[in-house]
């Protein structure tokens, strides 16, 4: 039977509501969820899969989203990395960390990676911000900001990621409409220090169907795993 711990974490007068996926190595996996109608069960088939492999992961539904609740308007991309951080306290993850990020949760990713030892990097459909989107609540002002133009070309990952000394992977839908391939080539091209980095593209994907359309053919899900396995393993036997 599948070992599915819930726990819930106060932060700045809200409830994140949050899970366990419990595994034989169990603690050090953060995986955060994206934008828009993204929770912590969209994720389940990934980390189900984890799970069976004896991963256990966290994750959480950020203000806004999923059980949590709340409005966006209530939250930043800037809130969401203190939210992030106040799981891994609430929970004692023990230090280095792998970190999952899709979509927004990529962003978050690479920004913890400036306070906490992170070894390991799994970026899926990422997206980047510009700084001055960073602090500014999600409504009118955000999207007028992330609007303009290649406006994430001016975004701090890249420099963010060049200290990065741990192990990177970048999964890109071929078909994905909201991330341009440019920012996930830019992202592996920009983690100069890392010790592995690699850009995996799936043929097909769409932004918010990438794992699912895998599964349908078990072959390429059980391929696409064993890459994210040997990231988040590196060198453990």
């Amino acid at each position: 039977m599948t070992n599915i711990l819930d726990f819930h974490v106060p932060f700045d007068g809200h409830v994140l509501k949050a899970d366990h996926y419990v595994g034989r190595d169990s603690n050090r996996i953060l995986y955060l969820h994206g934008a828009g109608n993204s929770q912590r069960h969209s994720h389940r088939l990934l980390r189900g899969a984890l799970q069976q492999r004896g991963l256990g992961s966290v994750c959480f539904d950020a203000i806004g989203h999923g059980e949590t609740g709340g409005t966006l308007a209530q939250s930043s991309v800037a809130s969401r990395t203190r939210q992030a951080q106040a799981v891994m306290a609430a929970q004692a993850m023990p230090e280095p960390l792998v970190v999952f990020g899709s979509s927004m949760g990529a962003y978050n990713a690479i920004r913890l990676t400036e306070q906490h030892k992170i070894d390991a990097l799994v970026l899926i459909v990422p997206g980047v911000y510009t700084p001055s989107a960073y602090d500014v609540p999600f409504g009118p002002d955000f999207s007028t900001v992330i609007r303009r133009e290649r406006s994430w070309a001016d975004s701090d990952a890249w420099e963010i990621l060049s200290r990065f000394e741990g192990r990177l992977l970048v999964i890109h839908a071929e078909h994905d409409a909201t991330i341009p391939l440019e920012i996930s080539e830019r992202l592996v091209a920009a983690a100069t220090r890392a010790q592995s980095r690699q850009l995996f593209i799936v043929p097909g994907a769409e932004h918010n169907r990438l794992w699912a359309l895998l599964a349908e053919t078990p072959a390429d899900f059980n391929a696409a795993l064993e890459l994210v396995l040997e990231v988040v393993d590196g060198g453990r036997q």
